[in-house]
């Protein structure tokens, strides 16, 4: 155990467990949910907001800030944490996923990936050095490898070169981040599991990053459009390849009763856009399922949005109200519901990682599946 980072296990509850991860900027409880923070911001909250939910980290996205405000304007600025205001510890990815679903023109190759920025379109190249180059300048606190995260549906052959491609990069990806000095010694590096739907692949992808080492590993390509039994389905397997005194870290999911099915299985780490996303646009997330705030039945609902929370929102505020300000278009309705899903999100983190500690997590999960899906 160093002050770098450190991972413990307190509990563990059949495949689940909770624990802590320990690191200079501070602790993160897990089964950990983190916010989103694209452009180094939670949108629609300010930092002390996100963290009075109960957050103890966010991810920042490696893809957006290097274009803008840029990674060594950020660095010039004295980091994402300085810049943005927000003191805890920071995962970025590293920004592969964006650069292959959001960029107008792609030109992969062994080296990287050369893409067409979707804001003004300049031309970049992204390699795993680059990334690792730009994670350092954003003082990121967890580091994510970079890989190449195939579309769901791809075939066995192409799913197997993606992979194996992954892991050169992964291997390149250890090699650039050790050789980051000072940012280095004080952060962590996490490798990404792939290999599609295939038990074989994961397994040699597993294998694979455990040979280079790796801080925490993340279990990539999923969460791109194989539904929730299919992703069930890897989560069945894939955690137990990887090494269980190490975290586990979900990309990119998920839904409330995803995160209950992958803690179940094993997992100890989440991210999505999901909780601010869906607040936005009037979606939020109860004990009792999702709510749409727009609908006209809440019109006149003096009622809180959901009375089980004891968040700030539901406190203070009718769904009358919030109807209101969504179909009125106020920036306040954004904040609020964002508000309230991510306070959500972190009271769910929290009752399962009480669960587990409690040795009762099959029957919080039982019941919050029985209310949650009604």
């Amino acid at each position: 155990m160093t002050d770098r980072f450190a991972f413990q296990v307190a509990a563990t509850d059949g495949a689940a467990r909770t624990g802590v991860i320990r690191m200079q900027r501070g602790e993160i409880r897990t089964p950990a949910f983190m916010p989103v923070g694209t452009a180094a911001t939670v949108k629609a909250m300010r930092p002390a907001e996100v963290r009075a939910t109960g957050a103890d980290i966010i991810l920042g996205n490696t893809y957006h800030l290097m274009l803008r405000p840029g990674a060594e304007r950020m660095a010039r600025l004295g980091g994402l944490h300085k810049f943005m205001g927000w003191d805890r510890p920071i995962l970025t990815d590293s920004g592969g996923y964006q650069v292959m679903s959001l960029s107008a023109l792609t030109k992969q190759s062994e080296e990287g990936v050369s893409f067409k920025s979707h804001l003004d379109g300049s031309r970049h190249m992204l390699t795993p050095e680059r990334s690792m180059e730009i994670q350092r300048l954003l003082g990121s606190d967890i580091v994510m490898a970079f890989d190449e995260c195939p579309p769901n549906g791809v075939d066995a052959k192409r799913a197997a070169a993606s992979m194996e491609r992954s892991m050169r990069w992964a291997a390149r990806s250890r090699a650039g981040f050790d050789a980051g000095g000072d940012h280095a010694a004080r952060s962590a590096l996490f490798g990404i599991q792939q290999g599609s739907l295939d038990e074989t692949l994961r397994a040699r992808s597993a294998a694979a990053l455990i040979d280079i080492g790796f801080d925490g590993y993340a279990i990539g390509g999923l969460a791109v459009g194989e539904g929730q039994e299919a992703m069930f389905g890897v989560l069945d397997y894939a955690p137990g390849q990887l090494p269980a005194d190490k975290p586990r870290y979900l990309m990119g999911v998920g839904k409330p009763d995803d995160l209950v099915g992958a803690v179940a299985r094993g997992v100890d780490m989440f991210d999505c856009v999901l909780p601010t996303r869906s607040g936005r646009n009037g979606q939020a997330f109860t004990w009792d399922g999702p709510v749409n705030i727009r609908n006209a039945k809440h019109a006149e609902d003096m009622g809180p949005l959901d009375p089980s929370c004891d968040c700030p929102v539901c406190t203070s505020w009718s769904r009358a109200y919030l109807h209101h300000l969504v179909r009125a278009g106020e920036m306040l309705g954004a904040m609020l519901m964002t508000q309230h899903n991510l306070h959500f999100y972190q009271a769910l983190m929290q009752r399962m990682r009480d669960a587990i500690a409690a040795g009762s997590f099959a029957a919080f999960q039982s019941d919050f599946a029985d209310r949650y899906r009604k």
